[in-house]
């Protein structure tokens, strides 16, 4: 019998380092002190070329486990058998990673109809050469490509270098894979369906993006036969915001409706519950200005996982995952004044807050350098430093550095586009309640109903913050009441 194989002291010492990087969560503090420890780092070498030197190292010493043909983890001795799997597991993500990379670009491209994995087999045959049997082969070949496209989203569409967006980056990788690699690879990996999250930020902010970063990373099987997963990641997440639809087609946008179930409904509709597969994920945008009776309904589905149409007797299952975001504050939310306190405490298995602009930039200045680098690639096609350059040059002086952006990263995205056209962007104006406005003077005489009241004062909150929702948070009133209040208000209002 062939005696089993042993690491040195010097190579498990080395070995463990990659071991605890496998499970740990890549944006962690801890994370990147693994990297420095595996790169050997020159002094000043910044967290990429790290990561990068620390992949150059490791292959190092697995070529010497291969020179010495130890480079099948079964053949060592139990202790440590764990740390070279997990060592070979390291190498398989960054072995392939470029080409993980490139098959997301072309499933997003591609849209619904997955696309044949041309490298699977090569990805498959690696994991089997290293010890692993067909089934875990196939299994973390899977796993690796849901780490992958995870990493791409979060990285690629939640730029920043402030400690704010790191959190954030740290908190959606762990609403993905929970702060346990392992444990979900072992029991978690098909039971996501459970956990759902609540975004919460100020408008702007990108909420719907972390909420996209979580629901195009779900786990989706891996069909070896047509070498394709059995779905496409692209169209695996779907999105409904509740303030673009009238209160009497929400239920039916939600869970469709049957031909003849109202007035209009001349054909019968599948709602996004039904459209959603048992892999993706719906995004309930705008959570906070549901009514009592729809988040009863949806309470509903989230406990019994059970639907019916409008107008139906058939039911549905729902096996996707629920991702929700509102503008209010957690203290709104928990207070029972926006929703009700069961749904909330079914809903928030996970609660993120997203933080703003303006802190963000507190925190690191060179945090609206990585955003415009961001927004001017993606407006312009390419990587142009120079025009980055320009647009912050601009923004400093016509803005500063201070400016609090209320419109966070959707008005810094606008911004660079005014400055793009015609190099001048001047901040929204503010609007006042002096002395010598025509409300404060009504309110001063008592020549104003308290109706009245209300609407110029979400006209006036309007004025400020430029979009209906932040008005209904600040006011703690329906985003329609507040739509209607300043429609109103603008239509009697004298020329």
């Amino acid at each position: 019998m062939t005696p089993k194989k042993r690491l040195n002291d010097e190579e498990r010492n080395f070995f463990n380092l990659v071991s605890e990087a496998v499970v740990t969560n890549p944006f962690t503090d801890r994370r990147m002190e693994l990297d420095r420890q595996l790169s050997q780092p020159s002094p000043g070498s910044d967290e990429k070329n790290q990561r990068h030197q620390a992949v150059v190292e490791v292959r190092k010493r697995i070529n010497r486990l291969e020179k010495e043909r130890r480079d099948d983890f079964s053949l060592y001795i139990d202790p440590d058998k764990l740390i070279v799997r997990r060592l070979f597991l390291w190498e398989f993500f960054h072995l392939f990673s470029e080409k993980f990379d490139k098959h997301v670009l072309e499933q997003l491209q591609a849209g619904g109809k997955p696309l044949q994995v041309t490298f699977a087999r090569d990805a498959l045959s690696y994991l089997t050469g290293r010890g692993f049997d067909r089934e875990e082969s196939l299994r973390f070949f899977t796993l690796m490509f849901q780490l992958r496209r995870a990493y791409y989203f979060i990285v690629k569409n939640l730029a920043g270098r402030s400690r704010a967006m790191r959190r954030l980056r740290e908190s959606l990788w762990n609403n993905v894979f929970t702060c346990d690699v392992q444990a979900y690879n072992e029991y978690l990996w098909n039971r996501m369906e459970d956990f759902s999250t609540i975004l919460v930020g100020e408008t702007g902010t990108g909420k719907g993006t972390a909420a996209g970063a979580i629901g195009r990373s779900g786990f989706i099987p891996f069909d070896e036969k047509s070498q394709r997963f059995v779905e496409s990641f692209a169209e695996s997440f779907m999105t409904i915001n509740f303030s673009q639809f009238p209160e009497s087609l929400i239920e039916s946008e939600l869970f469709g409706h049957k031909k003849g179930a109202f007035t209009g409904a001349v054909t019968d509709h599948k709602g996004v519950f039904q459209r959603c597969s048992k892999h993706g994920a719906i995004f309930l945008d705008e959570i906070g200005e549901v009514s009592p009776p729809v988040q009863i309904k949806l309470l509903k589905v989230l406990e019994e996982r059970v639907f019916s149409p409008v107008g139906g007797h058939e039911s549905f299952r729902f096996d996707g995952r629920i991702i929700a975001a509102t503008n209010r504050t957690l203290d709104e939310i928990v207070g029972g004044s926006v929703m009700r306190e069961d749904f909330y405490y079914r809903l928030c298995s996970d609660v993120i807050p997203v933080p703003p602009l303006r802190d963000r930039i507190r925190e690191d200045p060179g945090e609206l350098d990585d955003l415009l680098s961001v927004i001017v690639t993606k407006m312009l096609g390419s990587e142009t430093p120079e025009v980055v350059t320009k647009i912050r040059n601009l923004i400093i002086q016509q803005l500063g550095l201070d400016y609090p952006w209320p419109g966070n990263v959707r008005e810094l995205a606008q911004c660079v586009r005014r400055l793009l056209l015609n190099q001048s962007y001047s901040a929204p104006k503010i609007a006042s309640l002096e002395p010598t406005s025509r409300l404060a003077r009504d309110m001063e005489k008592g020549n104003i109903d308290a109706q009245n009241l209300i609407k110029r004062y979400c006209h006036w909150l309007y004025q400020l913050f430029g979009n209906y929702s932040e008005v209904a948070r600040r006011a703690r009133l329906d985003r329609r009441t507040v739509k209607k209040y300043i429609t109103d208000h603008i239509e009697k209002e004298p020329d």
